[in-house]
């Protein structure tokens, strides 16, 4: 979890960058940008909002030979073991950039360079790197008074109510290639932030892990088990699934498949389903791991717990409460009507 709301804005070095393969220019400013009181919030406001509203899905620096071969890994960590020199930094990260701004589909645009302190990041008070990208112009007018009249007169400039490419850099588990958030609202060129001018995977800790985990419970409940079962039995599974997630505080395989699997049969068939899809999911070899409450929560509020049936009526299970399902809601066959039924058990009717 990260709190940015207290977050200072140290320095800020603001260049611009052109599409290298259009022989567009770059200009780098000579001194950092002296904000003023009245810009502060609209520009903190500006950066720090969509990662506030997002799912905090961590990446990390990553190479395949070996860290230091990763360029922003060297620039965040030439920074943050020397903040004052942020600005001369700014401008070799500001040429990484460029030097990856060969589509044509790439846009120009303002580059900013930030230090910020004041951060919190999984309980840690860190400092961390801003950098961010505005692209994308938009017109508005202004209005001035001539004589007895006012005129309109078009600008452009960018809308500050959606920041178009940012990715926050903390210094924070240097040796696993740092804890980093990224955000890009625009899809035309979606590999040229995250793979060439980044260069990150996915940061792999237990919040990783048990999001991947969750979802391959879930998918495996779609594929295999609402086939061998019914509906009831893959929303149940899912239940009691998300709640050995939330009760636990460690993970471990053959006391969740105990658990939470009323049908033992469908043990090799989940532990044959990891074989075939686990590497998917990034779980192949994980058996064991800590897990994360933020990610269980989150996913708990994204399952599905309704049975809906193609006479128009739906049966809405509660994630809550397991064990009413369990022992009140049982799936029939009637003869005569050749159809199947729910019989639902109750002591009385709940008021809204």
């Amino acid at each position: 979890m990260i709190n940015l709301y207290n977050t200072h804005i140290e320095s800020l070095s603001i260049h611009r960058v052109g599409n290298k393969s259009r022989n567009e220019a770059i200009f780098l400013s000579d001194a950092p940008f002296m904000l003023k009181d009245e810009i502060v919030p609209l520009i903190k406001e500006y950066f720090f909002k969509p990662f506030r509203d997002k799912e905090e899905n961590y990446f990390q620096f990553a190479h395949e030979v070996d860290l230091d071969y990763n360029d922003m890994f060297k620039y965040a960590a030439e920074i943050f073991e020397n903040p004052l020199n942020v600005h001369e930094v700014s401008k070799k990260i500001t040429n990484h950039l460029y030097e990856q701004s060969n589509h044509p589909h790439i846009k120009n645009g303002e580059v900013y360079v930030t230090y910020l302190n004041n951060l919190t990041i999984d309980n840690n008070p860190v400092d961390a790197i801003g950098i961010f990208k505005s692209e994308l112009q938009t017109d508005f007018l202004q209005f001035q008074e001539k004589g007895t009249d006012l005129e309109m007169i078009l600008q452009q400039g960018i809308n500050l109510n959606k920041l178009d490419k940012g990715c926050l850099i903390f210094n924070y588990k240097k040796e696993e290639g740092y804890k980093i958030l990224t955000v890009d609202s625009n899809r035309y060129d979606a590999r040229y932030w995250l793979e060439y001018f980044l260069s990150v995977d996915a940061f792999q800790d237990e919040n990783f892990i048990t999001k991947k985990y969750l979802k391959f419970c879930q998918d495996f409940a779609k594929d295999v088990v609402l086939p061998a079962e019914d509906k009831k039995e893959e929303v149940m599974f899912m239940n009691r699934s998300v709640n050995y997630f939330a009760k636990n505080d460690q993970f471990e395989e053959t006391n969740f498949l105990n658990e939470v699997l009323d049908n033992p049969d469908l043990i090799p068939e989940f532990k044959s389903y990891k074989v075939d899809k686990g590497e998917k999911y990034s779980i192949e070899d994980v058996t064991e791991f800590p897990i994360a409450n933020a990610a269980v929560s989150d996913a708990r509020r994204k399952m599905k717990n309704v049975i809906n049936l193609d006479t128009n009526i739906q049966i809405k299970l509660d994630f809550i409460n397991p064990e009413s399902a369990e022992k009140f809601v049982e799936k029939g066959w009637d003869e005569e009507k050749q159809m199947y039924y729910y019989l639902v058990y109750f002591n009385k009717e709940q008021k809204s």
